[in-house]
């Protein structure tokens, strides 16, 4: 009887260790830091001038997520620093069950409002791995252009293929993201599990213009014409 008792109190303890660990997450909270360069943002004389002694600006983010919906949103009032003209601070809804998204951009201190396909981008998944926020992450590569490259760590231990920003179409949830000079880093900070409404994720648009990329993208280009700082916009707007 007492071994019994000692073989099922073993077998208790075993499982409710290793369930965590692989158990598939599939709803809860994603806490980002992110880190921008800002001698690497701004590379003129007169840029650096106004930036003054602030070379890393900190934002925090968080990523709501349940089923394969998420919402990419930054914490407001937990920006670390001063000068929150330097950086962009996104809100992205993405459903991969429809393919779609939402995006929210801050642009002259208005959120512009667009509602397009999810971005498809084709990654390579490496050998490569390392640990963040306790999970175990595998490194992919976007080749973005000839001359630059993204990193992503995910973990295939959070169930949705989402990230930061736009980012989807790893096998899993994307807890790094990286330029490839490292002007921009973005990592989890930390997970918890939590219960997310579904139906409570996906922004309000009632009475608001809301645009596709393509008409928001016409529309800044035709304001950049002839303005350095303003295709500087367009560039920071579209970075992902």
């Amino acid at each position: 009887m007492l071994a019994s008792i000692k073989k099922y109190t073993l077998y208790f303890l075993l499982t409710s260790l290793i369930t965590p660990v692989f158990g598939q997450l599939k709803s809860g909270v994603i806490t980002y830091e992110r880190k921008i360069n800002l001698l690497k943002k701004y590379t003129t004389e007169r840029s650096r001038k106004w930036i003054g002694d602030e070379k890393v600006k900190i934002d925090l983010f968080e990523l709501q997520f349940t089923g394969n919906t998420s919402l990419f949103k930054p914490i407001e009032g937990e920006s670390q620093g001063k000068m929150d003209w330097t950086t962009s601070k996104n809100t992205v809804y993405q459903n991969l069950n429809s393919k779609t998204r939402l995006s929210v951009y801050s642009i002259w201190g208005e959120s512009v409002y667009v509602r397009d396909t999810a971005i498809q981008r084709k990654w390579k998944i490496t050998d490569r791995k390392r640990i963040i926020a306790g999970y175990e992450c595998r490194r992919a590569i976007w080749n973005k252009n000839d001359s630059t490259n993204i990193y992503a760590w995910y973990t295939n231990k959070i169930n949705p293929s989402t990230g930061p920003e736009t980012f989807n179409g790893l096998p899993g949830t994307i807890l790094g993201l990286a330029t490839e000079d490292g002007g921009v880093v973005y990592f989890a900070k930390s997970i918890k599990e939590s219960y997310i409404d579904p139906d409570q994720l996906e922004p309000e648009t009632k009475k608001k213009d809301v645009l596709t990329e393509m008409e928001l993208r016409t529309k800044l280009e035709k304001r950049a014409k002839g303005n350095p700082w303003m295709k500087k916009l367009v560039n920071d707007v579209f970075a992902w």
